[in-house]
């Protein structure tokens, strides 16, 4: 089946917001492949032995889109895959802290970030260490914590991100490079 056009999932989405119930069942095995390819992204960036499989990850993180449904304006294909970006990372943070709940403060899932985002001097982070430091840089600058969720999480890439956010690709070069120092600077460990 060739990849479909951005315009066409784009379409797709306008349908299924509008409440055309055939939308959805023609859009989700046009998304599915790209949002498996999310997925296993995000999991390739976890420690070794993680539980979860992309497929799980793909269908958390659409019954969850399904909730969002009434009240989602879906803009378009990199809103969508934006969307999709920031689920996983919160279905991925949950997990993370419900593992450290069972085990009363063990060993959390690690991320590398080095080859997601740019953020050449962290080697693996604490996921949950990084979702509290994105917490705290979104008070700062929403923008930049949605740069690095559409690039590190979702994949998109720079062309995509600064489509999907609707500002120039300098734009969002200068705010990747901000939240990356700034998380460096915030995960960094104490000397």
């Amino acid at each position: 089946m060739p990849a479909p056009k951005s315009s066409e999932i784009t379409q797709m989405l306008a349908a299924w917001r509008e409440g055309d119930p055939a939308a959805l069942s023609e859009l989700a095995p046009q998304v599915y492949d790209e949002l498996r390819r999310l997925a296993s992204g995000c999991l390739a960036r976890e420690k070794g032995g993680h539980i979860l499989q992309p497929t799980a990850l793909v269908n958390e993180a659409f019954l969850r889109m399904m909730d969002w449904r009434p009240a989602q304006q879906w803009l378009n294909r990199e809103h969508f895959f934006g969307v999709s970006a920031t689920l996983m990372r919160r279905i991925l943070v949950q997990f993370a802290r419900e593992r450290q709940a069972a085990k009363r403060g063990g060993h959390a899932i690690q991320v590398s970030l080095s080859e997601a985002s740019g953020l050449k001097t962290l080697d693996e982070t604490d996921l949950v260490a990084l979702d509290q430091a994105l917490t705290e840089l979104e008070e700062l600058d929403a923008r930049q914590v949605r740069i690095v969720e559409l690039r590190f999480f979702g994949g998109l890439s720079l062309e995509e991100t600064a489509q999907c956010l609707e500002v120039s690709l300098s734009t969002v070069r200068r705010d990747l490079r901000m939240a990356q120092t700034w998380l460096r600077q915030r995960l960094a460990p104490a000397s």
